[in-house]
């Protein structure tokens, strides 16, 4: 191929891409969404707590979210812990009808990876040369973010792995770095804790929402133990949060974050759920919930790729020939 002609090629090319990036601000939908799910718990005791991030992780998968799109980081593995009578499962209803482990899950972070250190990376970006890609958040100026966080809490923070805690200052710090970085377009920051309200006392970002199971002062309870487990296995917040999802919202319905924090009831809860939109462009009943819960890919099939010759002649892609002699005849 002549100079010309590549060149030519490059100019094209360059133009495409700058017309997909105006077409996808315009119309399209969020595509490259994230989520990214902490556990912070340790402990055969905290297993409800793996089971809430678990059930988060589900629903988004479910809603379109990509194990390659998901930062999935557990505290300890209640799936092979010896206390667990059911090995290799994770269960959130009494029943035991759905394994929340399962064979399809691909956890990021694990055991004592989980770390105030380690998740301040993933959100900065500020990782080391040889953390792989699928330990990276590799969003954009057009993803919106969920990020979950559960476990043990007081007034504006949260414990790791039962020792060390981050603060609401750390976290707000943080997603404003994230903001400077064009890391994302809006993000919302879901926690179920002791006083989780108050983790979002510090944001200062515009375009954050955060959302709290308990406001100050206030417990977050467990929904129901398991005879068999033996603990607690879910957190009611998170149980109201996975009932109204699976009842109400699909991958392309119009069910809004307005309707699901209409849906959380105290009475039910034991707690009062906050939240906090006052940085937010929007109201809740203007988003809807899979705008960060979900990803509505684009797909575009083409049935075959020109390729080009030295003299810059379109040459089609041909077919596989059929074998001229059986499979089993060939050396």
């Amino acid at each position: 191929m002549s100079a010309r002609w590549a060149w030519l090629l490059l100019a094209v090319a360059a133009l495409i891409v700058v017309a997909e990036e105006g077409s996808r601000e315009k119309n399209e939908p969020y595509a490259n969404n994230w989520a990214i799910l902490v556990d912070t718990s340790r402990y055969w005791f905290n297993y409800r707590h793996i089971a809430n991030t678990l059930s988060v992780y589900r629903t988004v998968k479910r809603l379109g979210i990509p194990d390659s799109n998901i930062i999935l980081m557990l505290a300890d593995d209640m799936a092979c812990n010896p206390r667990n009578s059911y090995p290799g499962c994770v269960f959130n209803n009494p029943d035991h009808r759905l394994n929340l482990y399962g064979d399809s899950i691909e956890v990021d972070y694990r055991g004592s990876e989980v770390t105030i250190e380690n998740f301040l990376r993933v959100l900065t970006g500020r990782h080391q040369g040889w953390v792989p890609r699928s330990k990276r958040l590799l969003s954009d100026p057009q993803s919106n973010i969920l990020l979950y966080m559960t476990g043990h809490g007081g007034n504006e923070f949260l414990k790791f792995q039962d020792q060390v805690e981050i603060t609401s200052q750390d976290i707000a710090d943080a997603i404003q770095v994230m903001k400077d970085q064009r890391r994302f377009h809006r993000l919302l920051f879901l926690a179920d804790t002791c006083q989780a309200a108050t983790l979002a006392n510090r944001l200062y970002t515009s375009g954050v929402a955060a959302i709290g199971s308990a406001k100050l002062g206030e417990n977050s309870y467990s929904h129901h133990n398991d005879p068999q487990v033996g603990v607690a296995v879910i957190d009611r917040f998170t149980q109201a949060t996975l009932e109204f999802f699976e009842r109400h919202v699909q991958p392309h319905s119009a069910a809004t974050l307005g309707d699901f924090l209409r849906s959380l009831d105290p009475r039910i809860l034991q707690s009062t759920p906050s939240w906090r939109w006052d940085l937010f462009p929007e109201r809740p009943s203007q988003i809807r919930a899979t705008e960060f819960f979900g990803a509505v890919l684009p797909v575009e099939l083409v049935s075959s790729y020109p390729l080009f010759t030295s003299d810059a002649t379109p040459m089609p892609i041909k077919p596989p020939q059929e074998p001229t002699r059986p499979l089993s005849a060939q050396g």
